[in-house]
């Protein structure tokens, strides 16, 4: 029997399918696992269609179930592909397809592993619930290897406009993609029970509506209420001279871009056109030129707050004379100058740093874009900015819980992203990044602000709702009212402990199942 044929307890066997047919039905089979993978990219942000994550995961569930650990590998393969190719096509933007394809390619690997345990679980009872724990699973190990992880895709960036968001705020992104994972799985087994003639799937139902009446029942957690007075904050998008990987050749400009535009919002402030703001925030890579190094940069960038006269945080590079390079937010006052530094924690490998760099250099010459490796920071950074405390969490870093959750933890009363998408041109990669921070912003109940070099700026509310935005590769400066809050949400409180239960849970699942295989039984719910 081919591995990728299904098994029952109970079914006498049936006589060996010719050739032909096993290779009918798996290429049917790998098909419809490959569609459930495109669904799960279609559910995901430029498209508001966050539902299709059910339809998807319960086609998943339809390839999966009750197959061999092998069979459940190889589909599981086909699905990560076909999520994660059309995914992360960005990331071949500008260096073509071979990093696009091996990271893919990577991703899709620990999708499929996750698959093989999701295939060996369904022949327990409650097979929805260890299943989904078992994808959370291989979502964790995705956050976190190889090269510090890369939770790009996490399900739960792709329901910043789901029913399901509000869990977010009760056990951040863990718990709302088990519960998207849960429901659609849980549909599945709905309908198949009712084609085998169980006219009332009672057990199988609780799969489907306890995670949608649990989503309801936390949407009294969702709150953009001010608790410490609201802010009123700048945010702004100088634009850069030309996307790709070469517009850190034209630094010069890009610092003027943004120091010419923070200028005119000082005069529109003057002019009664803008309301006064509080403080201002450039965004990552704004001044590539480190000013602490170059007198000229210095001067722009004092120039600029000072004509502004309120604190702003700066994008910089810092290039110290030994040690490694670092993505550095300065806040600099009109008054004082330059005061305090957060340098980013989670850097970008193989953009920011290159791990195992001869290795990666047979694969492509443009490691070497990279000359001189960044190096990470050790603490959270929040900037006391006008008397409200400014949480920093630069661009890639939204993709992880600890650093987002420890920065509010810190005491941020909101959140800024400073980010730079000028290399990634006008892909979706813009508009994902977005969805990560409206997800944040429920998830710890903070104002979340968005400045961009190229775009897409935005000021997002504690409701997850978008308050301004700007359009791609155009200079724009967004004020607005903000509110400040000091309340911690569960997820905020309990921190890692959702996910660690799930992982338990998904333990637990793989456990049982592998004590049945060794008792030669197994039942389905």
């Amino acid at each position: 029997m081919s591995s990728a044929t299904r098994t029952t307890d109970t079914a006498p066997a049936p006589a060996a399918p010719s050739g032909a047919r096993r290779r009918g039905a798996w290429l049917i089979d790998t098909g419809l696992a490959a569609a459930s993978g495109a669904l799960l990219y279609l559910s995901f942000p430029p498209r508001p269609l966050w539902w299709l994550a059910l339809p998807a995961f319960a086609l998943l569930g339809h390839c999966l179930y009750r197959r061999r650990p092998r069979a459940g590998f190889g589909l599981g393969l086909a699905a990560g592909l076909g999520f994660m190719l059309p995914l992360l096509v960005w990331t071949g933007e500008e260096v073509g397809p071979v990093p696009w394809l091996a990271l893919a390619l990577a991703e899709a690997l620990i999708l499929a592993l996750g698959c093989l345990g999701i295939a060996v679980v369904t022949r327990l009872p409650l097979w929805p619930v260890w299943a989904a724990a078992v994808w959370v699973a291989a979502e964790a190990v995705r956050a976190r290897a190889p090269f510090g992880g890369f939770p790009w895709g996490k399900i739960a960036f792709g329901q910043a406009d789901g029913v399901f968001l509000p869990l977010a705020a009760v056990g951040g992104t863990p718990l709302l993609g088990f519960a998207v994972a849960l429901c659609g799985f849980g549909l599945y087994a709905v309908l198949r029970q009712l084609r085998e003639g169980r006219r009332r799937p009672l057990v199988a139902a609780l799969t489907v509506l306890v995670p949608v009446t649990g989503a309801l029942a936390a949407r009294p957690l969702v709150d953009d209420a001010p608790e410490d007075g609201t802010a009123t904050a700048a945010v702004i998008q100088g634009n850069v001279p030309r996307a790709g990987l070469d517009f850190n050749s034209q630094r010069r400009a890009v610092l003027d871009n943004h120091a010419r535009r923070t200028v005119q919002l000082a005069e529109d402030v003057k002019a009664g056109r803008e309301p006064r703001p509080d403080f201002v925030l450039w965004p990552e890579n704004s001044s590539d030129l480190d000013p602490y190094a170059e007198a000229d940069a210095y001067a722009v960038i004092d120039d600029a707050v000072k004509a502004v006269g309120v604190p702003v945080s700066i994008g910089s590079v810092l290039a110290p004379a030994t040690g490694p390079l670092r993505n550095t937010q300065i806040l600099w006052d009109p008054v004082h100058g330059p005061t305090a530094t957060y340098d980013k924690r989670h850097i970008q490998p193989f953009g920011e740093y290159i791990p195992m760099r001869g290795v990666a250099r047979l694969f492509s010459s443009d490691v070497d874009r990279v000359r001189r490796d960044f190096g990470p920071g050790k603490v959270p950074g929040v900037f006391t900015m006008s008397g409200s405390r400014v949480g920093l969490v630069t661009c890639y870093e939204a993709a992880f819980d600890d650093a987002v959750r420890d920065t509010v933890r810190a005491g941020a009363q909101l959140i800024s992203v400073p980010s730079n998408n000028a290399t990634f041109g006008r892909t979706e990669m813009t508009y994902q990044q977005l969805a990560m921070s409206r997800v944040r912003a429920v998830e710890h109940g903070r104002a979340v602000l968005v400045p961009v070099t190229s775009g897409v700026s935005a000021v997002i509310r504690p409701d997850g709702t978008v308050a301004e935005r700007t359009e791609m590769f155009t200079p724009a400066a967004l004020v607005a009212e903000v509110p400040l809050r000091s309340t911690q949400t569960p997820a905020t409180r309990l921190g890692a402990w959702p996910e660690y239960a799930l992982l338990a849970l998904a333990a637990g699942g793989l456990g049982g199942a592998l004590t049945l295989a060794v008792r030669g039984r197994g039942r389905t719910v």
